[in-house]
């Protein structure tokens, strides 16, 4: 199956199967989705959405957060994952926020990515979710999951795998595409063990079709 084949039926796929696709992470401003993208990184967005609550009451807005030190951030994080590193991101992304930018989450992804804590996912996140930009995030459920069904090749890294998504998915879709692969990623197409028997995916998939679940070949790599 050609490449532009394969893609054209994956997304004919989800467009049918998944048509409400969405961030599972729980918002109601731009700088509070920032705050949970931020918290997300190598932590689920369950956890995530029973740590906002708390913290953003405490903190509704990137001034009154940017008056905490990342001591106080801590006591409200510390069950996420580096709760350390990110209370401290999440100060300076605040104090940023609030000195260069009138405490406005800004639009564009080279802006974004000046402030502690936001990489080029987070901002990519933002960018599409808050902003409806043709933005690809790619965190590891995307890197994991475009690399078995065959949508990326060869992708040494989330950028290059952003790249080649963006080449091939039509752009009023890119923000769609991207919660569909983390949501089949995160619920079907898992790390550790693919549920490629009960995935409507796997007839166009490279990895099923090729054979690999029923061999000892190890899955393509997480980032």
């Amino acid at each position: 199956m050609q490449k532009k084949e394969r893609y054209e039926r994956v997304i004919a796929w989800f467009k049918e199967n998944m048509p409400i696709a969405e961030t599972e992470l729980q918002y109601k401003t731009p700088f509070e989705l920032l705050v949970a993208v931020i918290l997300s990184a190598q932590c689920t967005d369950k956890r995530v959405n029973k740590i906002t609550p708390a913290l953003l009451q405490k903190y509704p807005t990137a001034e009154f957060m940017a008056l905490a030190t990342p001591e106080e951030l801590f006591e409200y994080i510390r069950s996420c994952s580096y709760p350390n590193n990110k209370s401290k991101h999440l100060v300076g992304m605040a104090q940023m926020l609030t000195d260069q930018f009138g405490g406005i989450v800004p639009e564009d992804i080279n802006e974004l990515q000046k402030l502690p804590g936001v990489g080029r996912k987070t901002a990519n996140v933002i960018a599409s979710v808050v902003f409806d930009k043709p933005a690809m995030a790619v965190d590891t459920h995307v890197f994991r999951v475009a690399a078995r069904i065959g949508l990326s090749t060869r992708a040494k890294n989330p950028l290059q795998t952003e790249q080649q998504l963006m080449e091939y998915i039509p752009e009023p879709l890119v923000g769609k595409a991207h919660h569909w692969l983390i949501l089949h990623g995160r619920y079907v197409c898992k790390a550790r063990k693919p549920e490629c028997e009960r995935c409507g995916l796997k007839e166009y998939c490279l990895f099923y079709t090729s054979g690999l679940p029923n061999s000892n070949s190890s899955c393509p790599p997480a980032v």
